[in-house]
């Protein structure tokens, strides 16, 4: 079902007009309330007026489309051979809009959910309260490759174990957020959050200002400030980024986010450890590192104590981060609190460490290593999702799979599977995620969301919470909402109940006492890499020279 309006001005209302025939019952519109759209997009469509039709619609997202591709931002998507190993960032128009009053609730309930996995953190690396009361199964910590036993007994500054947060929220039929996933390792997203706030915000000026939109950069300046005053060093810290390589992902972000920032961008091969302290290897010699920012799951960031044959971390990380002299943001350990079995044992830990139910509830779910968990789900799969680990020895298989989607025999097939290893497996209820108008071939369509909300720890306890977040948008109305399988993403835009925040990161104009401010170090391997860039330059440049020369001599002409 699709609209196609002839005047920007009724956009909304022809939208919502639309969704009263449509077939997606018992799903939410974020744009609409009561067959009625909603004010805020109300307002955000009228404030294109003047600008009429879906020709007009489809040069701005085409605009959009090309500014992305202009700034070289990408996303490598491993799947997709016909792009190559990157392409270009999905961004659609239409934000996802969130009014004062419920933004008040969701990021009071994500900051109570933030300071509760760091206190779930504290326990299990410390007297583990919550297992010997069996508040959490043993199997399910133990058996997580994510559960790092050298991290056993360390005591970080402060008792802050996770700085950043993430946490993937759906909006089920009954208007409520729920949690479907935590991102505690190296939760990834931000830079793209950045990217999509300033492109929607150039694109929509009038309507930005109108809705009184909150301003984000003062988050990331937070987390920044956070971490330096966590640290061995203090506000002097030198911060490092580390990324996989190249071919990762997100890499994109990492790149963006360490200009943005103004810190140092490296990989395993620039950092080594000497006597318990990281550096970085330049071409001045070596220079401290006291807090690194890392992309790099857990299992993959030192080889002398986790995975051997690692490359993307640096020996000796885990002693340093134990002796207290380089501070891992987030410190490594985290990987069990991704599991999805997590779930269901979250309302039980909630009462014992806060002492109230969570405000923000996560997907009901089982863990099938229990055995009258996994007698009451084995009748009724055909409607649940079964998920894996993550970490967790499995057999070969989906990572997930909706129960409905699947035949009679392949639910026998799959029940079968579960019964030899259940203790592999978790199912948790079908969540029917909201939806959001999307403007694609001239003309809307609704497509399924899911909603990213990010939270940092400050050295004094408190956790804020990023006014936005990244928005995910299901490639297709199939409702799989994956960027790695086509999917896109919108802005979010958090409607102000107060006064808004001006910080800013960036500067109007770049000037020399700037340059000379940043100071930032040039690792060896780079400067290697710039060496070689420049021998090749100028043997491309002679062979061209060379070239030509010939060309003449054919022609009979001189040079």
């Amino acid at each position: 079902m699709s609209v196609v309006p002839e005047d920007l001005t009724a956009v909304s209302d022809a939208w919502i007009s639309g969704l009263a025939t449509g077939t997606l019952s018992g799903v939410v519109d974020e744009a609409a309330v009561g067959g009625l759209s909603k004010p805020s997009y109300t307002e955000f469509f009228h404030a294109l007026g003047g600008v009429a039709g879906a020709d007009k619609l489809d040069q701005m997202q085409h605009d959009l489309n090309r500014t992305i591709r202009d700034n070289g931002i990408s996303y490598n998507v491993y799947a997709d051979a016909s792009h190559g190993p990157a392409r270009p960032w999905s961004l659609d128009m239409v934000p996802l809009i969130i009014d004062a009053a419920e933004w008040e609730h969701v990021s009071a309930a994500v900051e109570e959910r933030a300071r509760l996995l760091n206190l779930m953190m504290c326990d299990v690396y410390g007297e583990q309260r919550l297992l010997h009361e069996g508040l959490l199964p043993p199997a399910l910590i133990h058996a997580d490759p994510g559960y790092l036993r050298p991290m056993m007994g360390h005591r970080p500054a402060r008792a802050v174990w996770l700085h950043l947060f993430a946490f993937d929220l759906g909006r089920s039929a009954d208007g409520r957020w729920w949690v479907v996933n935590h991102r505690t390792q190296a939760p990834s997203g931000l830079g793209y959050v950045l990217e999509n706030r300033l492109s929607i915000s150039r694109t929509f000026p009038a309507a930005f200002r109108s809705l009184r939109i909150q301003h984000i950069a003062s988050f990331y300046k937070h987390w920044l400030d956070s971490v330096r005053q966590l640290s061995e060093l203090g506000e002097g810290a030198r911060i490092a980024l580390l990324t996989p390589c190249p071919y990762n992902e997100t890499y994109f972000e990492h790149v963006y986010l360490a200009r943005y920032l103004g810190i140092t961008l490296v990989e395993s091969q620039d950092l080594q450890v000497r006597n318990q302290r990281l550096y970085i290897k330049t071409v001045h010699g070596t220079e401290r590192v006291h807090v690194l920012l890392r992309r790099v799951d857990d299992t993959w960031l030192d080889p002398l104590e986790l995975r051997p044959d690692s490359q993307l971390g640096v020996a000796g990380l885990l002693q340093a981060v134990r002796a207290g002299h380089v501070l891992v943001a987030n410190l490594p350990g985290s990987g069990w609190l991704e599991s999805p079995a997590l779930h269901g044992f979250m309302p039980g830990i909630a009462e014992a460490l806060l002492g109230k139910p969570l405000d923000l509830p996560s997907v009901p779910s089982w863990w099938c290593g229990e055995p009258p968990c996994w007698a009451s789900v084995s009748s009724r799969l055909h409607e649940l999702v079964i998920k894996r680990g993550p970490g967790l020895r499995y057999d070969s298989g989906p990572p997930s799979v909706i129960g409905s989607s699947l035949s009679a025999t392949e639910r026998q097939q799959w029940a079968a599977r579960v019964a030899r290893h259940p203790e592999q497996f978790t199912a948790q209820e079908t969540l029917p995620l909201s939806t959001l108008p999307v403007w694609k071939d001239g003309q809307f369509e609704r497509r399924s969301l899911m909603w990213r909300v990010y939270a940092c720890c400050d050295a004094d306890g408190r956790y804020p919470v990023l006014p936005g977040g990244l928005t995910r948008i299901a490639g297709d109305a199939g409702g799989n909402v994956s960027m790695q399988r086509g999917g896109s993403s919108v802005d979010t835009w958090i409607i102000s109940a107060g006064s808004i925040d001006q910080t800013t990161l960036l500067r109007d104009r770049l000037k020399a006492e700037d340059v000379r401010a940043l100071r930032r170090p040039v690792s060896s391997r780079a400067a290697e890499n710039l060496f070689w860039l420049g021998r090749y330059s100028a043997r491309a440049d002679y062979t061209l020279i060379l070239l030509i020369h010939a060309l003449h001599s054919l022609q009979g002409r001189s040079p």
